[in-house]
């Protein structure tokens, strides 16, 4: 079901953004009468689209009641990850009602992978979790045509190329399905639940195995006109560096970003000038950036050393972005974020340095509580808006 008219798009998108409310306060805001109101309401209700969310706070008189998003509403978040696939089930309210997870290589290419997450959808589907399927939304760690559902030259993805992701779910499912990149799909499940919920323009920056970054201005997220905002892993940081998965030297994922830690972190084993991470390999054979954080944790110089250098790079490039588009919060999350405050000490102080008084005067840098589902949840409110007529994250 979808809504029929502009005025239960405006309702449905009202409630999405500021959550339940009673009739009266949805006509005083959408300038609309208490009968209009009460007619479209009315018909929302039969379409299953809202549901009665109990009683509003007393005033002094009777207490009115709230309508809200239905919560019987089910959709689908798939979150792609280099290295891991997510797929959650979330209900009206961008609700996580079940999170299934497994390790993946994104190398293996998308028969394999995409196989897999149509797998996971019909195990949710079988253990009782999706009772009705309304749409499906899949986040992917690459450029992705939003108007088209595929992957564009994704560096990290070899054989993923303009493949039809879009078109291979829905000849298994019977609902709509929207692609977008991993990172903006992120943005919008922090825009929705997490820290970013009482701004309208903020950046969220993933650092995984590459780096990007979701932008949302008036509660929107801004793809550009071919779908590649917020690349900002392939910015320059130095004229000459590390070869990037791009092609290109000196971009600032083939500085800093769970690769190049990675990277990084096993040099200086095997040269021996970090013993903690040189033990951390002998014992593991290889490192990651939790391994990075575990030597930086132990008080290990050459880990901490990886860390801030790292940090003091990203913070350059935040400061250019935040001198341009001047956002209300930084949000950074992703697998290397998990390197906490010491890596936003360094993120935060470069940043500030390096951006004008007026555009940091009130700029929190926080990093995301919503860990993995992040993903899942913007996936899904990415197909949910679509269904719902919600403008936000259009």
């Amino acid at each position: 079901m979808q809504p029929e008219n502009a005025h239960q798009t405006r309702v449905l998108t009202s409630l999405r953004v500021n959550g339940p409310q009673t009739a009266s306060e949805l006509a005083a805001q959408l300038s609309l009468s208490r009968s209009k109101i009460g007619q479209e309401l009315a018909r929302l209700e039969q379409l299953e689209l809202v549901d009665r969310a109990g009683q509003a706070e007393s005033r002094g008189g009777r207490r009115s009641g709230l309508v809200q998003v239905a919560r019987s509403l089910r959709f689908v978040g798939i979150d792609i990850g280099a290295s891991s696939l997510d797929v959650g089930v979330a209900g009206g309210g961008m609700d996580i009602r079940a999170h299934v997870s497994e390790a993946i290589d994104i190398t293996e290419g998308p028969e394999v992978i995409l196989g897999r997450a149509v797998e996971l959808v019909g195990k949710l589907r079988a253990d009782g979790h999706l009772p009705r399927l309304d749409g499906i939304g899949i986040g992917v760690p690459g450029p992705v045509s939003f108007r088209d559902g595929f992957t564009v030259s994704p560096p990290i993805m070899p054989g993923w190329d303009r493949y039809p992701v879009r078109e291979h779910f829905m000849h298994q499912f019977d609902c709509p399905v929207l692609v977008d990149n991993d990172v903006n799909a992120m943005a919008i499940g922090e825009m929705y639940c997490g820290l970013a919920r009482s701004v309208r323009d903020f950046l969220f920056v993933k650092i995984g195995t590459g780096i990007g970054c979701g932008i949302i201005m008036g509660n929107r997220v801004l793809r550009g006109s071919n779908g590649s905002a917020g690349d900002i892993g392939h910015i320059a940081v130095h004229d000459t560096g590390p070869v990037c998965s791009c092609g290109r030297t000196g971009c600032l994922e083939a500085w800093f970003s769970g690769a190049a830690l990675s990277r990084d972190a096993t040099a200086l084993a095997r040269s021996g000038e970090s013993p903690g991470l040189r033990e951390l390999l002998a014992d593991r054979g290889t490192l990651t950036a939790r391994d990075v954080g575990a030597a930086m944790r132990a008080g290990d110089p050459q880990a901490l050393g990886l860390v801030r250098d790292g940090g003091r790079r990203l913070g350059r490039v935040l400061a250019s972005l935040v001198n341009f588009c001047n956002p209300a919060m930084i949000v950074v999350g992703g697998g290397v974020a998990e390197l906490g405050h010491v890596l936003l000490a360094e993120v935060r102080g470069e940043l500030y340095r390096r951006s004008t008084p007026l555009a940091t005067s009130s700029l929190p840098i926080v990093l995301s509580e919503l860990g993995g589902n992040a993903g899942i949840v913007g996936a899904a409110g990415i197909v949910s808006d679509h269904v719902l007529g919600v403008q936000p994250a259009s």
